[in-house]
């Protein structure tokens, strides 16, 4: 017995002896374009380390995943590591035939995997040919043909080919969906991206078919439909069918499902936390219970959680979201729990080649040392997802130095964010066209620039406007606007130029509270001819002024995209630092929204402003308030309130109260019309200038019909109105219509 232990324990040590050599030397054999020095810094290859099984294997998986080596042999002789090497191929060249358009080369180059002057790896290829097809098919080619050859300069260098034929794109013909979808198809529409194609959109990207396209309009959908309660809602977008023209009519099927309402919620907490913390959750709680089922107040209770428990500075806290349905009702609970005691090591940012890695690393609120939480992996992740420039955001955690370590590495998918629109418009009050540029990462640092130009029969604006929405990384979004303005209007004898410039700031103060500060500073000349009215010439000249402003609103919608429930209400000031005509200038506003069924939607909407001129000083004419055909339909635009000669010169106060209600069963949804009925109740009166004037302060109202309808030609807007009551000077119209779009 003793003798077999023996000859065990001999066997053990002579292989711990095998697979356990020390070093004194590293002979690294085969290397041309790769370094020893290199070699041994890629395999954290370190003398002192007991090269065993273990250890080898590191190093072998330290070299291949370094991508320049084919083939990787490592030998202990004679107290020598020996390392041989066979390096890919270089690739000399990387040449893209077929693909005339310069940015999309250098788009599909970016995206490879195989680079020019990098390792040619075969094994590659076929993932490289799926990533060109893929982004194709991201811009409506989703027929290309690529294929890939190389010629070999020497045994160790290669040109690599791309040749490509993409097919023609493939347009959206028609855009249907089908099933008990409970939504009109025409609301639907406006929910998801992608467009039916109509000769005015050619310059749309959305109005090409793609995977990811499809993919983003089933998340929208989804989200739209849990919004309003639609818990178990399915969408099936299989039938997308190609039709005789060789493009796309795209059916989504929908099984709308029950509509849930929230009957309880509770909170589940572990005993190694004090549950009074959680105390106050309790009324947030009794707001919710009752209404219909919606992801977003299940997010704002996890946001009022999160302010708990940093507000108590808890450490390795999780918690997650229990839903139970039963029947027509679901409950809610959240289970609070102890994590476990586990810190960030490192934070790696990947896949970004335009956006600079601190816009990422600002939406991450886990830090290097932080308490690891997957609450807050994932809160980051849907963080980076709102800044809207990244198609894709993953994250995957790795085991780090040791067992109480973890590194994380975000994973981004970056997407175009440039866009280019046009706008058209003809009415009963004359025709307009519009031109915007705009980019949502310029430079590369996450900020957000538009240019715009709006022109109609008598006037002409340019804009740009600069904004970054996390100003130095602290949350806060500030912008910066100029503009320039030409209004010629002959049959009122007069002609003004306005140029201006100003800086603002926004940012939450408190929970659904914000506040807004800016500076302004504006240029106005006015020039009038003799035609123009007594009124106007006394103000021709040119005014500068310098006037601050700032405000607050206070939002709890459900959403800003379509709103069903909630309110926001506003209330903002301006004041002048210097002006040519000092005054001080008040706007209340609020927008409430009620939603008794998912098809129908209320919206009640106030509005109240007033200028008032400072000592003796009067307002100037550009300031004086008049109200938007939006907020008194049923009169012309311009041609309410306060009449001076022939002119209406608008007033120094004004107020308007807007009820509208959608009726979604009136028409069969075949038609395509969607209509609504609406009262508006307004008024525009004052006269600060000249005594002798009437102020007209009379009540105006008007009640009406809303028609929206999808034509061949474009989406026409019709109102047509009946005026309750009026002033004798108010000028009135029974109909309108909007014909135009953005494309």
């Amino acid at each position: 017995m003793f003798k077999k232990f023996f000859i065990f324990i001999l066997v053990i040590f002579y292989f711990s002896k095998s697979f356990s050599n020390e070093v004194d030397k590293i002979q690294i054999n085969g290397n041309d374009r790769i370094g020893a020095e290199t070699i041994i810094v890629y395999g954290d290859i370190k003398l002192e380390n007991k090269f065993d099984e273990i250890e080898i294997n590191r190093i072998l998986k330290n070299l291949y995943e370094t991508n320049f080596f084919e083939d990787v042999v490592i030998k202990i002789e004679a107290n020598t590591l020996r390392i041989d090497v066979k390096e890919y191929p270089t690739i000399n060249q990387l040449i893209i035939v077929g693909e005339e358009k310069k940015k999309f080369r250098e788009e599909i180059k970016k995206n490879l995997n195989l680079k020019e002057k990098g390792s040619f790896i075969k094994s590659m290829l076929s993932k490289d040919i799926d990533k060109i097809k893929g982004f194709y098919s991201s811009i409506g080619y989703n027929f290309s043909n690529v294929e890939a050859k190389f010629n070999s300069i020497d045994k160790k260098n290669v040109d690599l080919i791309f040749e490509i034929n993409r097919g023609n794109q493939t347009k959206i013909s028609s855009i249907t969906f089908i099933g008990d979808k409970k939504i009109k198809s025409k609301r639907l529409k406006d929910v998801i991206a992608s467009e039916e194609d109509k000769f005015w959109k050619f310059i749309s990207r959305n109005t090409k078919f793609s995977q990811s396209l499809l993919n983003l309009d089933i998340r929208l959908l989804k989200n739209y439909y849990k919004s309003l309660g639609y818990y178990d809602v399915e969408i099936n977008s299989n039938s997308a069918e190609l039709n005789k023209s060789g493009d796309i009519d795209l059916i989504y099927s929908i099984n709308a499902g029950t509509r849930y309402i929230i009957n309880k919620i509770t909170t589940n907490v572990d005993p190694a936390f004090d549950k009074k913390i959680f105390f106050g959750l309790e009324k947030d709680y009794t707001k919710i219970i009752g209404d219909y089922y919606s992801p977003f107040k299940i997010k704002k209770l996890i946001e009022k959680l999160d302010n708990l428990i940093a507000r108590n500075g808890v450490q390795f806290l999780e918690y997650n979201v229990e839903e139970e349905i039963s029947g027509e009702n679901i409950s809610i609970k959240l289970n609070i729990f102890e994590g476990e005691k586990i810190l960030v090591e490192r934070i790696n940012v990947k896949g970004n080649t335009v956006t600079n890695e601190n816009v990422i690393r600002s939406e991450i609120i886990l830090d290097e040392g932080d308490p690891f939480t997957e609450v807050g992996l994932n809160k980051s992740v849907a963080n980076i997802q709102s800044r809207r420039i990244f198609r894709d955001v993953k994250s995957v955690v790795k085991d780090g130095s040791s067992k109480n370590l973890k590194v994380i590495e975000i994973n981004v998918e970056e997407m175009p964010t440039g866009e280019i629109s046009a706008g058209a418009g003809v009415g009963t009050n004359g025709g307009t066209v519009a031109f915007k540029i705009s980019e949502n990462n310029w430079l590369g640092e996450g900020k957000r620039l538009d240019f715009s130009i709006d022109t109609d029969e008598e006037s002409i604006e340019g804009r740009l406007d600069y904004s970054d929405p996390n100003y130095n990384f602290l949350g806060n979004s500030i912008g910066y606007s100029f503009y320039s303005e030409n209004n010629d209007r002959p049959n009122q004898g007069y002609e003004n130029t306005l140029l201006g410039a100003s800086v603002a700031t926004k940012f939450e103060q408190y929970e659904n509270i914000f506040v807004s500060l800016g500076l302004s500073a504006s240029y106005d000349e006015l020039r009038t001819d003799s035609s123009a009215s007594s009124s106007l010439k006394k103000q021709k000249g040119e005014f500068t002024e310098l006037a601050a402003d700032y405000g607050f609103s206070y939002d709890t919608r459900d959403r800003t995209f379509m709103p069903t429930s909630g309110s926001i209400i506003g209330l903002f000031q301006t004041l002048p630092a210097y002006a040519d005509r000092n005054y001080i200038d008040n706007t209340f506003t609020m927008s409430k929204f009620i939603s008794p069924s998912e098809n129908i939607v209320i919206s009640n909407k106030y509005y109240l402003s007033a200028i008032e001129g400072l000592g003796d000083d009067d307002v100037r004419l550009n300031k004086r308030k008049s109200l938007s055909s939006k907020r008194l339909r049923g009169f012309k635009r311009g041609k309410v309130g306060p009449k001076d000669g022939k002119d209406h010169i608008g007033g120094n106060y004004a107020a308007a109260v807007n009820v509208e209600m959608n009726l979604p069963k009136l028409l069969p949804e075949a038609t395509n019309l969607d209509v609504g009925v609406f009262i508006d109740a307004a008024n525009i009166w004052g006269v600060d200038y000249d005594n002798s004037i009437d102020e007209s302060n009379k009540l105006r109202s008007s009640t009406g019909i809303v028609a929206n309808y999808s034509s061949p030609i474009g989406p026409l807007s019709f109102v047509f109105s009946q005026d309750l009551s009026k002033a004798s000077t108010d000028e009135t119209e029974s109909f309108n219509f909007q014909l135009g779009t953005t494309f």
